[in-house]
């Protein structure tokens, strides 16, 4: 764990809300995978995005079966596997970049098997020691996270558990339940991507939730424009950017640093 980095797991999640919400904005999380298009470049692209002032980070554990990712990122999965890129390498990107002075929250986002090969108590143990803050499953829904549930809870690390605009109160209230770090809300059904537009009944549905859940909200699948996140603003509690930056990934770190600064930059206009 960094020196500079005060806090951590679930006390650093919520600080992170916190500390947007007294600027009048949502907090940003951009996604950026390990090992795209390389280990190097991927550490100089979060590093960069750190120095943008972005809030914190979702960091992509590459998999060979991505069911939640769309094309631009199950791409980039795939030059990571192809050169080598594995669980433990991954956390040792997250090892490195505290060493580089990154202070912001950094929960990893991977799919189950990955974890469960490498040991779940193992994984979340060793992912804290590393100096991740929490940890994102897209295929494990919270009826069936006690295993990952209990040992985050052990570890103090905060876990994040999905809605969608198909999802029941059930299921929200459940959600609402388990989350400690925040609740993902997509945009659509479907998978990652970028869209043009924002699905015209998202904010009533946004809106609902607040009625079932004082969790953060946060939003993802389909931003990607500073113009896009500017309409969230206001009712979101935070917003994740992935695939338009994978995307910029692949001619190295500077085009990533550069579309991260102006998402965030969107935010105070």
């Amino acid at each position: 764990m960094s020196e500079t980095k005060s806090i951590f797991g679930i006390d650093a999640i919520t600080a992170m809300f916190e500390g947007a919400k007294a600027q009048n904005r949502a907090a940003f999380l951009p996604y950026f995978m390990i090992g795209y298009p390389d280990y190097d470049e991927s550490i100089e692209s979060i590093a960069g995005m750190a120095a943008e002032g972005v809030d914190g980070f979702e960091i992509g554990i590459p998999f060979s079966d991505p069911l939640a990712d769309g094309p631009v990122n199950q791409a980039a999965m795939q030059v990571a596997l192809e050169k080598g890129i594995t669980v433990k390498k991954c956390l040792e990107g997250v090892r490195a970049l505290r060493a580089r002075g990154v202070t912001q929250p950094m929960l990893l986002m991977g799919y189950f098997n990955p974890i469960l090969a490498y040991g779940v108590e193992t994984f979340v143990r060793d992912a804290a020691e590393a100096g991740a803050d929490g940890l994102i499953v897209p295929d494990l829904p919270p009826d069936e996270a006690e295993e990952v549930s209990n040992a985050c809870a052990k570890a103090g690390l905060g876990t994040v558990f999905f809605v969608a605009p198909t999802s029941n109160l059930e299921r929200i209230k459940l959600v609402s339940s388990k989350a400690t770090g925040f609740i993902y809300v997509l945009t659509v059904t479907g998978v990652t991507g970028v869209r043009r537009e924002m699905p015209p009944d998202l904010k009533q549905f946004i809106t609902g939730l607040r009625d079932y859940t004082d969790r953060p909200l946060v939003l993802g699948f389909g931003i990607s424009t500073p113009e896009q996140a500017r309409s969230m603003n206001e009712i979101m509690d935070g917003f994740i950017v992935g695939s338009a930056l994978v995307r910029a990934g692949k001619d190295g770190a500077e085009p990533v640093r550069k579309l991260a600064g102006e998402l965030r930059r969107a935010l105070d206009s």
